[in-house]
């Protein structure tokens, strides 16, 4: 039984408000059961020097966690410097949301897509990849909209989903409680289309089959293709 009391391969619920700052390009305020994750789109007309006069577009990504997402207050990275953990989500972000873009049709700017956890129950990153794409889904929209980019650069969707073992048996989407007391631990990154991106995935304890990693990758095809129809509800797709 999980504590949430959801089958083995049930997803929190799925929530996606879209609009939700006034200045960024694109927003959205994703929910996955009791994670919360603010995320922009930022459209920036220049592109880091190694891009200069390339023709090619940059997609990069930034996270954070508010002071109080958590069950105890954390001190603020801007005051004590981001840690390692930090620096290595919000590259999978950015990793994640560039496999779904066509470079080249981009142009040469940069869309900077930030993504602040306001509450973390297990699972931000997941969700800051998922929002972070409808962010970006946005701005290119309103880039699209003023005649700067004539072809779409959006190739596929990108979302994330986390699996793992929990109690001896495999489970989608794990919340916290699960994920603290997880023997298998799993974020899988994919494509629309099924395409895997990126797949992290580690034994805490005791190791894991071949057949359970399938189970798990079963798994998450299946939570992916709920969380693209959710991004496509939220960009009206």
């Amino acid at each position: 039984m999980r504590p949430s009391g959801r089958d083995l391969s049930a997803m929190r619920q799925i929530s996606i408000e879209v609009g939700v700052t006034k200045y960024a390009e694109g927003s959205c305020l994703i929910k996955c059961g009791e994670t919360h994750v603010l995320c922009t789109a930022s459209v920036d007309e220049k592109v880091p020097p190694f891009l200069r006069n390339t023709g090619l577009g940059w997609v990069t990504a930034e996270y954070g966690m508010l002071p109080r997402a958590t069950h105890t207050r954390m001190r603020r990275e801007a005051k004590n410097g981001q840690s390692g953990r930090t620096q290595e989500i919000q590259r999978l972000i950015g990793r994640s949301l560039r496999a779904g873009v066509d470079r080249v049709a981009l142009g040469e700017r940069q869309i900077v897509v930030d993504c602040d956890v306001i509450q973390a129950d297990g699972g931000t990153r997941c969700a800051s990849v998922t929002g972070g794409w409808v962010a970006l889904r946005l701005a290119v929209n309103s880039l699209m909209k003023a005649g700067d980019v004539i072809s779409d650069p959006i190739t596929d969707h990108v979302a994330a989903v986390s699996c793992g073992i929990y109690a001896g048996q495999s489970v989608l989407d794990l919340d916290y409680l699960e994920d603290s007391d997880a023997g298998t631990d799993a974020n899988f990154v994919m494509t629309g289309q099924g395409g895997l991106i990126e797949v992290q995935g580690s034994a805490e304890g005791a190791t894991f089959s071949r057949a359970q990693l399938d189970q798990l990758i079963d798994l998450a095809e299946a939570g992916v293709k709920e969380l693209v129809s959710a991004q496509k509800v939220a960009v009206g797709a």
